[in-house]
This record gives C-alpha cells, structure tokens and sequence, in this order.
C-alpha cells in the first residue's frame, strides 16, 4: 500500500513539474501565434537590390528628384513582400526587411482599446495560474519527502489537488481569452501589423500541454487520496466485524459458564410444603434464583471479567 501511493505520488509530482516547466515556458516566449504579412515592397538602392520595386533609370537621381513619376511592371502580390512574425502575450516580433534581424512591439499596444482589459485578465490569469502550480508543487514534495504519518499525507493531498484543480481552470481560462484578444486583433488591429495567414505556434501548443499535465496531475492525486481513503475505510470495517464477532463469542461463553455455575451453586435442601390440594411440593433454592441474574445482568459481568481475567 505504501509503494502504491509513493508511486502515485510520484507521478503526479512529474505531471505537475511538467506543466510548470511548459506554463512559464509559454508564457514568456513569443510563439503563439505565427504566420506572415503582407507589406509593400522597398524602392530598390544602392543597399537594396532584391525583394524591392525597380522602376529602372538612374536610382540616385530618382531619389534625389521627387518630381520624377516611377513606373513599375510588377502588379498583383509581387508587388509585396510576406515577412514573416511570431506574437505572444507580451511582444509580437515581425522580420525586419530593411535590415537583418527582427523588430519587436508590444501586443498590448497592437490590441483594440475593447480588448486591452480582456488581455489583461488574460495575463493575471496567466500569472496565478504558474503560482498556484507552484504552490501544488511544492505541497506534492511535502508529501511525498516529508510526510510523517499517512494522516498527514492525506492532508497534504487533498490541498495539493484543490490548488492544482484551481490552476487547470484558471490556465484554461487565460488561454482562452488570449485566443479571443488574438483574433480580434488580426480584424481589428493596426494595418502594418495585420496578418495575411496565421496559425497557432509551439507556445500556444506549450501552454494547452501544461494545462493537460495540469489537469492530469490533478486527476492523480485526488485518485491518490480517493483510494487511500477507501482502503483505510475498507480495513475499518473488516476491524469492526471481527471485533464485533469475537465480543459475541465473548458474550455467549460467558452467559454459557454463569448459568452453569449457577445450577452447580443450588443447594440440594429444599423447602418442603402442601399446596392447597394437599399435594406435597419442595421450594429448592434454584426456583428462588434471580430470573434477572440469569438473563446477563451487571452481576454476571462483573464475574465474567473475574473468572477470565479480563
């Protein structure tokens, strides 16, 4: 029994560091969401020579000379270039094509005014949902390394699978309403930024895997708690009738070996009278006995823990 809940224990410590590890993980990366944009295409320069609009002549004069009217024969999507970005909860960062590198802004300034205090309640959901995971975790390792007694460590279970429980919701929650926030952001949001095609990243696949850990250490522990309770119950139980057996056994050996010394005790002499029809009766002392003595009273108690030693 023991090595079953150690192992149990074990197990959802595991999950439970797991979804920790992949929680703040997700939370302060910028993979969520990731796709491209479309943005015009740069003026080709002395710089720049691909992935730039040419309108052919002399580059340094055209620059130079604002009233020279550029023509270009490229129409349609080849006039833009599809840069690539990656956003996350606090930054969205979209490949530079003036330089090398990236070039990040924050998200919170990129969402509609309507949804900056969903995303906030978002990031504080984000927030309590690593604490609470570690505050499970940390009552995981009490029981499992610091446990003295098994009442202990059930105590301590049964509070680890309430804050663990918790977090799963509230994690739940918070990805949810950034998924919101997000999807309003590519209809509503600035027209630099807009996305052309975007899909889910491995944070976002992060964060719902720490809510599955999440959830399954949760489910763990409270089988853990749940089974250790029945077992105790079910061993209370067999304990209760064996002791209720062996006092019956108790009890009907005793009222067994009074009654037997009872009739031994009778004396052999007895009253000798006429009734009225003039038959001839005796009264011995076995006839005067107690009826209440017979039937098991204090008395017979008494001599019961006498005779036995009890």
């Amino acid at each position: 029994m023991k090595t079953n809940r150690r192992c149990r224990a074990l197990l959802a410590v595991s999950l439970n560091l797991m979804a920790l590890l992949f929680s703040t993980t997700a939370f302060i990366t910028t993979h969520w969401c990731e796709g491209t944009q479309r943005v015009p295409k740069p003026s080709c320069g002395k710089e720049k020579k691909t992935n730039c609009l040419n309108y052919g002549g002399n580059e340094t004069a055209n620059e130079t000379n604002q009233n020279v009217v550029h023509y270009s024969w490229e129409t349609g999507d080849d006039r833009f270039l599809f840069r690539y970005f990656h956003t996350g909860i606090w930054y969205s960062c979209e490949e530079n094509i003036n330089a090398a590198g990236e070039k990040c802004r924050s998200f919170i300034d990129l969402a509609p005014a309507s949804e900056k205090g969903v995303l906030w309640l978002s990031v504080v959901s984000e927030v309590l949902y690593i604490m609470l995971l570690v505050v499970g975790f940390s009552l995981m390792c009490l029981e499992l390394f610091h446990s003295s007694s098994v009442i202990d460590g059930l105590k301590l279970n049964a509070f680890a699978a309430v804050f663990t429980v918790l977090s799963g919701l509230l994690g739940m929650v918070a990805h949810m309403m950034y998924t919101q926030v997000f999807q309003v952001t590519v209809s509503l949001g600035p027209e630099d930024w807009r996305p052309h095609s975007w899909d889910y990243g491995w944070s976002f696949c992060l964060a719902w895997g720490s809510f599955t850990c999440c959830m399954a250490a949760s489910v763990t522990t409270l089988n853990s708690y749940t089974k250790t309770v029945i077992e105790f119950r079910h061993k209370r139980k067999i304990f209760e009738q064996g002791f209720r057996e062996e006092q019956n056994f108790l009890d009907q050996e005793a009222i067994k070996y009074f009654r037997e010394r009872s009739v031994q005790s009778v004396t052999p002499a007895g009253e000798v009278f006429m009734d009225s029809a003039g038959v001839r009766k005796s009264k011995d002392a076995l006839s005067l006995w107690p009826l209440w003595l017979l039937q098991g009273s204090s008395f017979f108690d008494d001599e019961v823990h006498q005779s036995f030693g009890l």
